[in-house]
């Protein structure tokens, strides 16, 4: 299977800002939209026969095949993952098994790891491999991401208003495609059901398309405003955030996240303030068998360290 360089990467998203990331992004994660493919297998490249779609209808249809896409199991995925975060910087070994994702460090702060951390590391999987009860914990645990990200993806149509970008301004990154370009504001007429929606009241931004597959090429969010929840005595999330990603085709009409930017700051049970600042990027995407979690690990830690 030939190797996919792309830059960036998806999953990853701290804990503390899953509630405002999960609901607008995982409206555009991994999987392919298949019903609108096939609904519109050829879509033309004139700009002005794409404009002439009513905005909502690409959110809305996005939301109908990633609801099917965000619980997909039909395809699995190696690559690597390089995060920067306030726990330095790491690049990883991820496979994905039909159990879950499991991941080895393979680089820190740039460099090849010391003996020392190589045997924290494997020590590490090897008791991953000793309690299957505990990986399963964990999993599930994850698992609670993707019923947030289902109630809030489902919202997304009537939570937001849309509109055609005026000109219509390329990203210059995907040569040959012309981009559809989607602005999105609150909308005012939206009452959030529960405490989680009350995130996607305080985001606007822009979207670009790919008119083919009508997958989104790369998505902007920005915190125009404060955002409470339970009355900001859970939390607040102050405004001047910004949340960025990009995706591709990682083969096979399997779409990922390639890139995900955020610079965002939370002020957390009235007592503690936190600066996120995250950069995500994945590459090296290959597709890999049917295994389980322990084959997984198995096979990350029969492969060889990268010596720089």
């Amino acid at each position: 299977m030939p190797h996919r360089t792309l830059k960036g990467k998806t999953t990853h998203r701290p804990a503390a800002i899953q509630i405002l990331c999960l609901g607008f992004f995982l409206l555009f994660s991994s999987g392919p939209f298949s019903s609108i493919c096939q609904a519109q297998t050829s879509v033309s490249a004139n700009a002005s026969s794409l404009l002439s779609i009513p905005p909502r209808d690409w959110v809305a249809g996005a939301v109908e095949n990633e609801l099917k896409a965000i619980h997909d199991k039909s395809s699995y995925l190696r690559y690597r993952m390089h995060i920067v975060d306030t726990k330095g910087d790491q690049v990883r070994d991820v496979i994905e098994s039909k159990d879950g994702t499991v991941a080895r460090l393979i680089l820190r702060d740039g460099k090849p790891l010391t003996e020392e951390q190589d045997k924290a590391e494997r020590e590490r999987l090897n008791n991953m491999l000793r309690d299957p009860q505990g990986f399963a914990k964990h999993v599930k645990n994850s698992e609670s991401g993707k019923k947030i990200a289902d109630q809030l993806i489902r919202l997304m149509p009537d939570a937001m208003l849309y509109t055609y970008a005026p000109g219509q301004p390329q990203t210059g990154k995907n040569p040959g495609i012309t981009e559809v370009v989607i602005d999105y504001v609150p909308n005012p007429k939206f009452h959030p059901p529960s405490t989680t929606a009350e995130a996607l009241t305080g985001l606007k931004g822009r979207a670009w398309f790919d008119p083919k597959s009508r997958q989104v090429l790369r998505l902007e969010g920005n915190i125009f405003r404060g955002v409470n929840f339970g009355w900001g005595m859970l939390a607040h999330i102050y405004p001047g955030g910004q949340l960025t990603l990009e995706q591709a085709d990682a083969g096979n009409g399997r779409w990922t996240y390639t890139h995900f930017r955020e610079r965002i700051t939370i002020r957390a049970l009235m007592v503690k303030t936190l600066d996120i600042k995250t950069d995500v990027d994945a590459w090296n995407f290959q597709e890999v068998p049917l295994m389980s979690y322990q084959e997984a690990i198995q096979l990350l830690l029969n492969t060889p360290l990268p010596t720089r």
